[in-house]
């Protein structure tokens, strides 16, 4: 068969925005509450998904789920890909849409509206999986989710008991992480570390439970030796800030993940001081601090919609602080006198 050797350009002439049907494969998950339906031409994309959301609890939020679409574009390598990370994700916004943009080969237009994302990387981000995964596939879910299902989007952890949840707030470096992870370990539901969605309504918080963040002097308060091993051979990322962490699996079987939406029952700051009294950890924050202090906390989410009721409902049920004892099992245990 002779090949013609204009067919490559012609055919991209006659389809410059690709828009073309291609042979797509599909993976649908039930993710925070929505039905995610992901496509792509690219196996390896697919499979990038899949070991994100795969073995996940199916939460539901009332009302009955929409479906949401993220399509997944994969184009050839950059001819010359950064030697360190990529380069941070640029937002924009206009006529309806949001946009996520590292660079001309990897970004995220968003159609909220229309509940519909698609994200395109190049090939050698394959090479990157954190940041493939968690900045522009992440990206995506979350902002649909938030959207689509009119959820407050909140930077914390949350961990829970019997269908109740405590809602873990502060700064990077507080020991949210180390604080879920032992809460975990110490039999709580673990429902998030990194990042927590909230109904304002309902106060029902959901999240994606795939991955605890650790640093590794962490590692010296954990005394079982197959714990240890669980989170010391887990790949090492690094974030944005320089801080290296592992990332450890939590659908490996170490402890339970919430099996679906936690109400929220409290919400405590997490503080990285030691407490004057170690056996004395928690202490009430005063009702008329409680706005202020969740603002601070929550630049983004504090103008997004949902946030005016959600405030009001988490000054009614008040807050506390938490700062550090002798062990986090400490805290863990000042967290189960909170849940009741």
């Amino acid at each position: 068969m002779t090949l013609n050797p204009h067919h490559g350009a012609q055919a991209a002439a006659s389809d410059p925005f690709g828009e073309r049907s291609r042979r797509h494969a599909s993976l649908c998950r039930q993710i925070m509450g929505g039905c995610f339906r992901f496509e792509s031409a690219s196996a390896a994309l697919l499979d990038l998904v899949d070991a994100a959301y795969a073995g996940l609890p199916p939460h539901r939020l009332p009302p009955a789920a929409p479906e949401f679409r993220i399509e997944l574009r994969l184009l050839p390598r950059r001819a010359s890909p950064p030697a360190a990370e990529p380069p941070p994700v640029q937002m924009q916004s206009g006529a309806g849409l949001l946009c996520g943009v590292m660079d001309a080969s990897n970004y995220v237009v968003l159609a909220p509206a229309q509940r519909q994302a698609l994200v395109v990387a190049s090939a050698d981000m394959l090479e990157r999986p954190y940041h493939l995964r968690y900045e522009l596939i992440e990206f995506a879910v979350f902002t649909l989710a938030t959207r689509g299902l009119g959820l407050v989007p909140l930077h914390g952890a949350c961990v829970g008991r019997q269908g109740r949840g405590i809602l873990l707030l502060g700064a990077s470096g507080s020991g949210k992480s180390t604080l879920a992870l032992h809460s975990l370990l110490q039999g709580l539901d673990f429902l998030a570390e990194d990042a927590v969605f909230v109904q304002p309504e309902s106060l029902l918080a959901t999240g994606v439970a795939n991955y605890v963040h650790v640093q590794a002097d962490a590692l010296r308060f954990v005394d079982d030796g197959e714990i240890r091993r669980w989170i010391g051979e887990a790949p090492r990322i690094r974030r944005r800030s320089g801080v290296e962490k592992f990332e450890a699996d939590l659908r490996q079987g170490h402890g339970r993940l919430a099996p679906a939406p936690l109400e929220l029952a409290g919400m405590v700051f997490v503080s990285s001081q030691a407490a004057d009294d170690p056996d004395v950890l928690l202490s009430a924050v005063p009702g008329g601090e409680i706005a202020a202090r969740l603002c601070a906390d929550q630049p983004y989410a504090s103008g997004q919609p949902g946030w005016h009721p959600f405030q009001q409902r988490m000054e009614q049920i008040g807050a506390h602080q938490l700062r550090r004892g002798r062990h986090p099992r400490d805290a863990v245990d000042a967290l189960r006198r909170l849940l009741g």
